[in-house]
């Protein structure tokens, strides 16, 4: 008995240390990332005026925005959480059978939080500059509105879940999967955000929405991410194959959180609804 207890004590401990992984690497992936948006779009930019072109500023900041991402997920951190840093990718992962419910669920709540604290650190790091620029909250362009902005986030949010899947379900190409990000990244963030800022992810937009009194658009980047990543899932995974649910050290899962078949995954089930008939 005794030595039940103790098995299951080290299990949750390991799976405890999954979700304060997340945690922190989404605190950084907040915190650095949007530290690059208020630096390159805040009043007085040296970056916009090296450039001197709105796309080339995008285009940087979005390179810089995804490599800080890929940097997150080669480190230690994501060597023990995978560096999802952003909900809908856990459940895209969830929807492609390498990942459980539970894990997806507690993976979305350390991202929130991971978030918020991440934010919460911009106002004293950044005070009236980051203030001019919301702490780089994401918001729908007053030319098109709310409904283009969830269309294109959506679209965006599509292409990176999709890429990242696609990667990471073919053995040969998983290992340049934080390669991916960075040059994905630059060109949605150039191309999309004067539509809706790029977010792609709930929990970056939900971060800066709080010390950036940004909340009443916050349905836009649940909605669009959520509704991209399940077409990226159901587009993406494949039967027969696995879809390991972290973005590097993809080799690493001593408890086996990180691999299952696509074989009967939700995706593949949903798939089967619509009368799609599927080859690995």
């Amino acid at each position: 008995m005794a030595r039940e207890r103790s098995g299951l004590w080290v299990a949750a401990s390991a799976h405890w240390r999954l979700y304060a992984a997340e945690l922190l690497g989404t605190a950084l992936l907040v915190f650095a990332g949007l530290s690059v948006v208020i630096f390159d779009f805040g009043p007085g930019s040296p970056a916009a005026v090296a450039l001197h072109s709105a796309f080339a500023l995008r285009l940087l900041t979005g390179f810089l925005f995804g490599g800080t991402g890929a940097l997150i997920a080669t480190s230690p951190l994501g060597r023990i959480s995978g560096a999802h840093l952003d909900p809908v990718l856990s459940w895209a992962f969830w929807l492609a059978g390498s990942l459980s419910a539970l894990d997806a669920a507690l993976y979305s709540l350390a991202q929130f939080v991971g978030a918020a604290l991440g934010a919460a650190l911009l106002p004293a790091a950044w005070g009236g500059v980051g203030a001019a620029v919301r702490y780089g909250a994401t918001l729908p362009a007053r030319a098109w509105g709310a409904g283009p902005a969830v269309a294109g986030e959506a679209a965006a949010t599509f292409a990176l879940v999709g890429g990242i899947l696609w990667f990471v379900g073919h053995p040969r190409l998983r290992r340049f999967t934080p390669a991916l990000l960075p040059p994905l990244v630059a060109l949605l963030v150039a191309f999309e955000a004067p539509l809706s800022g790029t977010s792609m992810n709930p929990a970056r937009s939900f971060g800066p929405a709080l010390p950036g009194d940004a909340l009443g658009a916050l349905w836009i980047y649940f909605l669009g991410p959520a509704a991209g990543a399940l077409g990226a899932a159901l587009v993406a995974v494949r039967p027969g194959r696995v879809h390991v649910a972290k973005v590097a050290h993809h080799a690493h899962d001593p408890h086996g959180r990180f691999h299952g078949p696509a074989a009967g995954s939700p995706a593949a089930r949903l798939r089967g609804g619509r009368g799609v008939v599927d080859h690995p």
